[in-house]
């Protein structure tokens, strides 16, 4: 941003570049929740705690071990809505607060599961496609100053678009080993053509007079990211009794390739003044290993309860650009200056089933969670709770989903070198169909 500076000719130009260096550092922020979690409007209707639970085809992104479970062949898919909210407060500035919003719809996953048998031993094989995390974001503030010293008075515009999806195609296998004990593993592909990109945009903007003359100028900060890389999902399922099972999941760490562009643009009076590509290489990006736990009591065939806990090793996230230099995503500064620490979660999620003699039920399902996010020191505190229902008849599965997550003065962040933090609030509605091929 330009203030407080005395103009003269072809100072604005080299105040624009340094502007633009003060934005030159890597961020990539992920806006829901940057924790593992899987996918299926039942599972996220029950807070996400479905790591000892797990009986449809959606266990291959919670626990693969799950899907042994599945003893017929199904397609299923999932859609999701996401509507987020971000408030950031100005305590120090003239600027005024204000509330920024996304709202989204995507395919959160899509399976094709096929069971079998060898030697009596139960198998099964699935073929998934799931959003593992999105990036979208906007913020913006616009003002109207008057610089004495410079000359300068009009309008100042400064705002900031992300966007771009992780997503992973995924084949899954599972065996029975014993009658008690099943494993399974997931091998996740992530690459641009499945979707795996991500866009930054910084357009900083001012329209009025330098004096008397009319005067603008537009600075364009532009970062593009593709990935590509592998990683694999092991899961393991535990029938302690017919009533307690338990489950427990593994995501291994990975070094995804990434191609990154950086790219300046700055206009003067509506002219485009010059264009410059700052920056365009192969760098690695460490991607965090995770695992989890859970529990899951089943009180009768139509009521159980889950809970999980799971942990997530961001100090190990970071770029390493081709200089050589390590980067942490979350503050944009060298990895050795930065203190992120890892992630705890806790779930814990519900359903009752009304089972109707008409051989259809509806389910009523409810969970709570606390989801935090990793940051360049302390994990910010979010908190969430989930409601589902749906409708199972033979063939035919209908799910549903809402979930509310916030976070209070979270995702700090620096503009005009003044600290600011954000009240954050996410809606989430979840819609999931799954068709059994071969049921009666």
């Amino acid at each position: 941003m330009i203030r407080n500076f005395i103009y003269y000719p072809g100072i604005v130009y080299v105040i624009l570049i340094s502007t633009a260096n003060c934005q030159n550092a890597q961020f990539i922020d992920i806006m829901g929740s940057p924790n593992p979690v899987g996918s299926g409007a039942r599972a996220l209707g029950m807070g996400g705690a479905y790591i000892g639970i797990a009986d449809d085809a959606t266990a291959a992104s919670w626990n693969p071990g799950c899907l042994i479970q599945l003893w017929n062949k199904e397609i299923s898919f999932s859609i999701s809505h996401n509507l987020r909210n971000d408030s950031p407060q100005y305590p120090d500035t003239f600027m005024s607060s204000g509330e920024y919003s996304i709202d989204l719809f995507d395919l959160n996953y899509l399976s094709v599961a096929y069971p079998f048998s060898i030697d009596g031993r139960h198998m099964i094989m699935s073929l998934n496609y799931q959003t593992l995390y999105d990036f979208y974001q906007t913020h913006h503030s616009h003002y109207y100053s008057k610089e004495i010293s410079g000359g300068l008075e009009g309008w100042w515009t400064e705002q900031l678009n992300k966007k771009g999806y992780l997503k992973a195609l995924s084949p899954a296998f599972a065996v029975q080993i014993t009658p008690e004990i099943s494993t399974g593993v997931s091998f996740n592909f992530f690459n641009k053509a499945f979707g795996c990109k991500f866009e930054k945009t910084f357009v900083d903007q001012f329209r009025g007079h330098f004096y008397t003359y009319p005067h603008s100028y537009k600075n364009v900060y532009k970062e593009d990211f593709d990935f590509n890389g592998e990683n694999f999902t092991f899961g393991l399922l535990w029938a302690l009794n017919p009533c307690l099972t338990i489950g427990a999941v593994y995501k291994t760490g990975f070094q995804a390739d990434i191609h990154y562009k950086e790219s300046h643009f700055y206009w003067k009076n509506d002219q485009l003044l010059d264009t410059i590509i700052a920056s365009d290489e192969d760098q690695l990006m460490n991607m965090p290993s995770s695992y989890g736990v859970g529990f899951a009591i089943r009180f009768s065939d139509a009521a159980s309860i889950d809970l999980d806990a799971y942990k997530t090793n961001w100090q190990d996230y970071y770029i390493t650009q081709a200089n050589g230099h390590k980067i942490n995503p979350f503050t944009g500064n060298q990895q050795w200056k930065s203190k992120t620490k890892p992630t705890y979660q806790v779930r814990i999620g519900g359903e009752y089933l009304f089972i109707s003699d008409k051989e259809y039920s509806i389910p009523f399902r409810c969970g709570f969670f606390y989801d935090p996010e990793p940051t360049s020191h302390q994990p910010d505190d979010f908190w969430g709770f989930s409601l589902g229902s749906g409708y199972n008849s033979g063939k035919f599965v209908f799910d549903m989903a809402y979930q509310f997550r916030w976070g209070h003065q979270v995702r700090e962040f620096f503009l005009l070198n003044q600290k600011i933090k954000k009240n954050a609030r996410q809606h989430s509605f979840y819609i999931s169909i799954i068709y059994h091929l071969d049921k009666k």
